[in-house]
């Protein structure tokens, strides 16, 4: 009899909670369906730890979003002591791969400069620059080297394979779905990061202010979020097809609440025919719904 009660008392503690969950799934289905895509949400409030994914048993291409990945690579390491945050890294002018988006490279278009690394780390998450991806890259070995240090932290549903300048080559489309992650995948990196379970406490904090920082992606998660709101985020975008179809438009990262809680988010649209703009008030709109959902329940 004490057992059953208790778990009477604890179904009383849950369904309300189950219930919220359900209720914000609903309305964020409302904006998916119909929609040529196929649209990976992951959720996660770190308050209450109420959990939401969509399309969780898909591979979604992550394009950029994986520069996130390469920057805690490179963070861990200089954690390490293999390098500093102000090191001076030499960039030649074969180091800026034409084609690439690279704000590095129209700063420093004959390259051949000394740029700290915490720069370099800027470019490349901020930015979404793809030379200096590739760069840091080949400083830690290669994909492999940051696909094998992600899964050694316990997240397994995920693959980086390619570089930026294997994804952008023209006539490599079907590359990019080589550097993919589940949702649940995304979300436990995130949870790792904000709770300090993979950098030193300076390295966390360059990341976040980094994150804050970018400039990518104006009109996804931050679009209709109240003026203010702290979002820290990375972007991720393909190229469009002849045929109209975009591999990815995606955005990852943590939006804080009012009350100083932390969402973490991460909205992927793969494989679409609706276009960029469309795409992007899909993942507009589902960080607006969550934020109400969350907001209003504080």
């Amino acid at each position: 009899m004490r057992t059953l009660l208790l778990l009477v008392g604890l179904l009383t503690i849950i369904s309300p909670t189950f219930a919220q969950v359900e209720q914000l799934q609903a309305k964020i289905e409302q904006v998916i369906n119909g929609k040529k895509a196929t649209v990976g949400v992951g959720i996660y409030e770190f308050g209450s730890r109420q959990t939401l994914t969509i399309n969780d048993d898909k591979r979604m291409p992550m394009q950029s979003v994986y520069k996130f990945h390469v920057a805690l690579a490179v963070l861990s390491e200089i954690d390490k002591g293999r390098f500093k945050l102000t090191q001076q890294m030499h960039v030649k002018k074969s180091d800026l791969v034409p084609g690439l988006h690279s704000p590095m490279g129209e700063d420093y278009p004959n390259g051949e400069v000394d740029l700290p690394l915490s720069k370099l780390i800027q470019y490349m998450v901020a930015e979404s620059d793809g030379s200096a991806c590739d760069y840091l890259f080949r400083l830690l070995g290669g994909p492999k080297q940051v696909d094998a240090f992600i899964h050694q932290l316990g997240i397994q549903n995920l693959a980086i394979r390619e570089t930026e300048a294997v994804m952008q080559a023209r006539g490599n489309w079907d590359i990019q779905y080589t550097n993919w992650t589940t949702q649940t995948a995304m979300l436990d990196l995130l949870k790792l990061f904000y709770q300090r379970k993979i950098l030193s406490l300076n390295s966390q904090d360059f990341l976040w202010k980094t994150m804050v920082s970018t400039t990518t992606g104006e009109n996804r998660l931050k679009k209709l979020l109240p003026t203010g709101t702290e979002v820290a985020h990375k972007t991720g975008t393909s190229a469009t097809r002849e045929d109209g179809l975009m591999g990815a438009v995606n955005d990852a990262g943590f939006i804080v609440l009012p009350n100083g809680k932390c969402i973490a988010i991460s909205v992927f649209v793969s494989n679409s025919t609706e276009g960029v703009q469309t795409n992007e008030r899909i993942i507009a709109d589902i960080a607006k719904l969550t934020y109400d959902h969350f907001a209003g329940s504080n």
